[in-house]
C-alpha cells in the first residue's frame, strides 16, 4: 500500500481548516502536525519534523519567518499566504541555501490558475488592436485584508493596462473579471470560486508535485502547455 503523504498545517484559519478536512477523507494525505491553532502558539518544530510537506496558510507579517525556520529542518513547503512577494529574492535564498522544495501562488484553484493562461493567449489578440479597452473587478468577501487581491495583481500582470475595482462585502470567497471593451462590441471573461474547496484541492496538488522535489516553483508550473 502506498504510504501517505504527511502534512504540517502551519495556520488554522479558514484554508488551514480546508485542506484539514480534505485530508481527514484522504487516503493520499496525513496531517500530523498543526501549528497556530490558537493565535499565541507558536510554530510545532518537533510536529513539523515528521511531516514531507508544509503548508502555511498565515499571514505575511510571519511568513518568511515561517519559511526559514521550517527550511533549517529540510521539509518542503506550500505557500498560500500571500503579501511577501517583495521579499521574493530572500525566499529563494533561503531554499537554495536549505536545499528544499518550495511551490507559492496567490490563488491555489485549478480553475484560476487555467484563468491565467487564458489572460496571457486574450491579451496577447487583444494587444494587436487597440480599440478595445480593459478593466477588471474583484469582489471578495468584507474579512479579506488585501485589496486588490493576490489574484487580481496576479491577472493585470498579464494584460497591459488593466485595472481592477476591488469590492470587500458579504461572504462572496473570490470573484474575478476582466472586460475587453470597445465601440463595437465586448467579451466578457470571469471566473468565481463557490467555496474555499477549490483553494484547498490545488493546495493539496502542489504538495503532492512538490513532494519529491528540490527547488521554487509558482503553481502555474504546473499548468505549462
Amino acid at each position: 500500500m502506498k504510504s501517505r503523504i504527511k502534512i504540517a498545517l502551519i495556520g488554522f484559519g479558514k484554508m488551514g481548516k480546508e485542506v484539514n478536512a480534505l485530508c481527514e477523507d484522504s487516503r493520499d494525505f496525513e496531517v500530523v502536525s498543526v501549528s497556530y491553532k490558537n493565535i499565541n502558539d507558536k510554530l510545532d518544530v518537533e510536529g513539523i519534523k515528521k511531516a514531507d510537506v508544509a503548508i502555511d496558510f498565515t499571514s505575511p507579517d510571519v511568513v518568511i519567518k515561517n519559511i526559514e525556520q521550517v527550511g533549517k529542518l529540510g521539509v518542503n513547503m506550500v505557500i498560500g499566504t500571500t503579501g511577501w512577494y517583495d521579499k521574493m529574492d530572500t525566499v529563494k535564498k533561503l531554499v537554495s541555501k536549505n536545499k528544499i522544495g518550495l511551490v507559492y501562488s496567490p490563488n491555489f484553484s485549478v480553475g484560476v490558475n487555467i484563468f491565467f493562461k487564458i489572460m496571457d493567449f486574450a491579451s496577447s489578440l487583444f494587444a494587436k488592436f487597440p480599440d478595445y479597452d480593459v478593466y477588471g473587478l474583484e469582489v471578495h468577501h468584507k474579512a479579506k485584508l488585501d485589496s486588490p487581491s493576490g489574484t487580481a495583481l496576479k491577472i493585470a500582470s498579464k494584460v497591459n493596462g488593466l485595472n481592477f475595482t476591488s469590492i470587500r462585502a458579504g461572504r462572496n470567497p473570490g470573484f474575478h473579471e476582466v472586460v475587453f471593451d470597445s465601440v463595437a462590441d465586448g467579451i466578457t471573461f470571469s471566473h468565481q470560486a463557490y467555496s474555499r474547496m477549490g483553494f484547498a484541492k490545488g493546495a493539496l496538488l502542489a504538495t503532492k508535485f512538490i513532494s519529491n522535489k528540490k527547488g521554487m516553483y509558482p503553481f502555474e508550473h504546473l499548468f505549462k502547455i
